[in-house]
């Protein structure tokens, strides 16, 4: 954070775990009597991924991937890079990817069609936040925490530099006049 920064909360801690506990509802549901492996991106979505599998009611398997596209910027660099690959069998089986966020949807769609090589019944993406106006290609998550307009953002999950993943909610930097 630089000198003249200060933080704008955007969604608080409560807000947070109340859309947590609908998407668990939602996905629980719509899941129901399905096989269901939830891919988690790392590292960005380690804590949306937590806090949502707590609330699905129902059994799952938990599997990582490791994906890059940001480095230390502030901008996705539109190389998507697999620096961990998935453990679990997916093959005929429900996959749910989980991110934490998407905005120009390229590194979503590298996963996707990385996953239908390994030929599962049926993938769906999950993202905490959606920031449509950077989509570069037509890609639309199936289950949304928030849609955010074109700002950086910072916090659960979500870092800068290499810091700032811990903190309980999402906040921006305004720059003081």
């Amino acid at each position: 954070m630089k000198k003249n920064e200060r933080k704008k909360i955007l969604f608080t801690d409560e807000e947070i775990q109340r859309r947590n506990r609908e998407l668990g509802d939602i996905i629980s549901n719509d899941y129901m009597g399905k096989d269901l492996v939830i891919i988690s991106l790392l590292r960005g979505s380690f804590i949306f991924t937590s806090d949502l599998v707590r609330n699905i009611k129902i059994p799952v398997e938990i599997d990582f991937m490791t994906t890059s596209s940001y480095g230390n910027e502030k901008e996705s660099t539109g190389n998507v890079e697999i620096i961990s690959r998935i453990r679990s069998d997916i093959k005929e089986r429900d996959v749910l990817v989980v991110d934490d966020i998407m905005d120009t949807g390229l590194t979503m769609k590298y996963v996707i069609d990385y996953l239908k090589g390994h030929s599962p019944n049926s993938i769906k993406t999950c993202v905490f936040l959606n920031k449509p106006s950077r989509r570069k290609i037509d890609l639309k998550p199936d289950y949304i925490g928030f849609d955010i307009p074109d700002i950086f953002i910072v916090g659960y999950g979500l870092n800068y530099g290499n810091y700032y993943r811990n903190m309980p909610y999402i906040f921006t930097f305004e720059e003081d006049n």
